[in-house]
């Protein structure tokens, strides 16, 4: 490593470090490949035989986001916790980790996943309903604690309920359909105005933890049901940021496109549908 003027730091093929960075430890060039507004991730295949989530998340996608909205040691939040792929990116590049999730099979795989890391003294998961959140933060002794940043994606409405050609798909591969049983899970609200209310106040609870100018990521998308679109994702980013003195400020979104994924025929020779094969990862921070 190279010292290269007053406040930079020469670190070969990543860049320069600029030692006033106050978001992050990116170089200069790291910071701007990251800016772009869409991005191609195809995640290596999962080694964890006993994963059975209906929607898993990439943890090589979530770790370069850590890696853009926080510095090493900080403190990053997921609500929706599922199987703790973000606690473990997290600790993987040295960031402290809360996750929250309902359901007690999920809890206990991402427990079991941590362990098996012996990560144990910067991830902790936490089994318990993120409608709780700031409660159940106080109960296992994290109520002094202002995360840095929180990135999660919720459930998408009521898409696992679905009989649709995925979810067979998903069946047969031995993957949940639903994420559980459980009346108090937002993803088994059949009204889609009550799924958008019960969303944004996990996350009015998410902002009062969160330190000021924190950053928020969802990664969420769009649902087809019953033959139309329900734009889930700018619904979501409408009710987050017209809350009040809780609001989020949206500040941009990213497009992951899946073009690993295969086509599927859906309504071939009668209506259109299309093959869905992109998320939206949208961006929103606490300024008020």
């Amino acid at each position: 490593m190279k010292k290269r003027e007053n406040n930079f730091v020469e670190l070969g093929l990543r860049g320069r470090l600029n030692k006033n960075n106050k978001l992050n430890d990116l170089t200069g060039k790291e910071w701007l490949k990251f800016t772009k507004s869409w991005f191609i991730h195809r995640p290596p295949r999962r080694k964890d035989d006993e994963i059975l989530h209906p929607a898993k998340f990439p943890e090589s996608l979530v770790e370069e986001f850590i890696k853009f909205f926080t510095k090493e040691n900080g403190w990053v939040l997921d609500p929706f916790m599922g199987t703790g792929s973000t606690l473990i990116s997290a600790a993987g590049v040295n960031r402290n980790s809360v996750g929250i999730e309902l359901s007690k099979n999920y809890f206990r795989s991402s427990s079991k996943r941590i362990s098996k890391r012996k990560l144990g003294e910067l991830a902790f998961p936490i089994n318990g309903d993120s409608l709780h959140l700031k409660e159940l933060l106080f109960k296992n002794g994290f109520e002094k604690i202002k995360f840095d940043y929180t990135i999660t994606s919720p459930p998408y409405w009521n898409q696992l309920q679905r009989n649709s050609i995925r979810q067979k798909d998903r069946s047969a591969k031995g993957l949940d359909t639903k994420y559980s049983e459980n009346k108090n899970d937002i993803g088994n609200i059949s009204s889609y105005e009550e799924f958008l209310e019960k969303q944004a106040q996990v996350f009015d609870q998410v902002c009062d933890v969160t330190k000021q100018n924190g950053y928020l990521t969802i990664i969420t998308n769009n649902v087809y049901f019953e033959g139309r679109l329900y734009p889930l994702a700018y619904d979501t980013a409408i009710s987050l940021t017209k809350r009040g003195e809780k609001s989020w400020v949206l500040k941009d979104e990213k497009i992951w496109l899946q073009d690993d994924k295969r086509l599927i025929a859906l309504g071939v020779n009668n209506a259109w549908v299309g093959n869905r094969h992109h998320q939206y990862c949208l961006i929103f921070r606490k300024e008020k």
